[in-house]
């Protein structure tokens, strides 16, 4: 269902930014006042998920509409295959400007610049292959489309939004554009091993409660959520400054505002990092989408996934949806229409493990590989039970079912659903035994 004409669309991504972070998912703590006013006027999705709780594979299954093990990127440090056919070149071919600031994360050139052929079709281009490499929080170097280091001198947020005001104020309105708006905020700052607000924030934040599902951890938490807040508060509040601008541009009302991230943030209480597991802590995510056929404050409830955003910007744009993708448009839902809409969502995990997921309303089920290294391995024949969540009664995760006796029929048929949605991602359908 394409709108009836090519709006321009503003992708403002965040990274490791937990769903419940939002004040219009629920949060109380008055830290995204902006994207709370946005979704009073769009559309919210109330069940949104990462396909992928890890940088690179998540940006590449938004960029292409297919999972890791079908473009091959299933963990960081693999590059995205110059076969791959992203939302950049489709756009263009359908009469778009395409544009990218930020964090690519695709090319993996690290600090380096990105050569063109690396860049998913992006024309445009003011960026860094890792965003957190070639910067710290206040300061650091971009590369222009001519790959000329430019440098910035403060909040790396700020900067970002200086310079996709820049972008904006530059457009000739010849045709619409996409530009792809990429933070490394609120993800901690590699070198540092923590994570960095701007002067004067985390104080700001310091002793409000944290999520639920933390205080019952270890993790670092204590020691880094007043931080943690303050950057994304810092990141609304620059997100206020591009909506204002859009205003002050005569654009807004034809441009769709996304709003998303690639992954949550679990404080190390899953596992020895911050995402990678198959968690709510880790998969779940805000989506909220504005403008030109998302109107009047809708909230959907249908799970939807990152894999999704691919062929909703085709849909958004007015180009057929391609085969080889996986999602589905939003475009429908958004439009209040009954359709017809899958009752899971599929997520793949690797690195900490080579594991397989599925959320449905009520349950979380989770598999491993065992004999697998989540590094070398992106998939497996055989795989374990290992997570099984009630999430109705059990919202935080603290009790796995999966070795409960009482609870053999849902395992069953939730590993039917596991496997067909493997299948539908081009997997081999495994064999998966049963818990100890």
């Amino acid at each position: 269902m394409a709108l009836k004409t090519q709006p321009n669309i503003l992708i403002f991504f965040t990274d490791q930014q937990r769903w419940d972070t939002v004040g219009c998912y629920g949060n109380n703590l008055g830290l995204t006042p902006n994207l709370d006013r946005l979704a009073g006027e769009g559309v919210r999705f109330e069940n949104a998920f990462s396909c992928q709780p890890i940088c690179t594979p998540a940006r590449a299954c938004i960029q292409t509409g297919r999972f890791g093990t079908e473009t091959g990127v299933y963990r960081n440090r693999i590059p995205l295959p110059q076969t791959e056919k992203t939302i950049a070149h489709y756009l263009k071919a359908g009469g778009y400007e395409t544009g990218y600031i930020g964090k690519w994360h695709l090319a993996i050139t690290r600090d380096q610049p990105v050569p063109w052929n690396l860049r998913g079709g992006y024309e445009e281009w003011l960026a860094a292959d890792a965003l957190e490499f070639s910067s710290e929080p206040n300061g650091g170097i971009l590369y222009d489309t001519d790959n000329f280091p430019i440098r910035f001198d403060k909040y790396r947020v700020d900067a970002l939004t200086d310079f996709a005001v820049d972008y904006l104020r530059a457009r000739k309105r010849e045709k619409p554009f996409l530009l792809y708006l990429s933070f490394l905020e609120p993800h901690h700052q590699n070198n540092l091993n923590r994570f960095v607000a701007p002067d004067g924030y985390g104080k700001r934040f310091a002793d409000l409660p944290a999520p639920l599902d933390l205080a019952s951890g270890q993790g670092d938490w204590e020691e880094n959520i007043a931080d943690y807040y303050g950057m994304c508060r810092r990141i609304d509040e620059n997100f206020g400054r591009i909506l204002d601008e859009l205003d002050r541009l005569g654009m807004r009302d034809d441009t769709v505002v996304i709003f998303t991230t690639d992954h949550g943030c679990h404080f190390k209480t899953r596992n020895d990092e911050y995402k990678r597991s198959c968690h709510e802590a880790s998969i779940r995510i805000p989506l909220v989408m504005q403008g030109p056929g998302f109107k009047d404050g809708k909230v959907r409830t249908e799970l939807v996934s990152l894999i999704d955003i691919a062929p909703s910007v085709l849909d958004i744009a007015g180009i057929p949806r391609q085969e080889r993708m996986k999602g589905h448009s939003v475009v429908p839902l958004a439009s209040g229409m009954a359709i017809e809409w899958p009752e899971a969502v599929f997520i793949q995990v690797s690195e900490t493990e080579v594991s397989r997921a599925i959320r449905t309303k009520r349950w979380k089920y989770g598999v491993v590989a065992p004999d697998r290294n989540g590094w070398d391995d992106c998939d497996s024949s055989v795989y374990h039970e290992k997570y099984l969540y009630d999430l109705e009664t059990d919202p935080y995760e603290q009790e796995n079912l999966a070795n409960r006796d009482d609870y053999q029929e849902i395992r069953i048929e939730l590993r039917k659903i596991l496997q067909k949605k493997m299948a539908e991602a081009g997997e081999e359908v495994p064999e998966i035994r049963a818990a100890p």
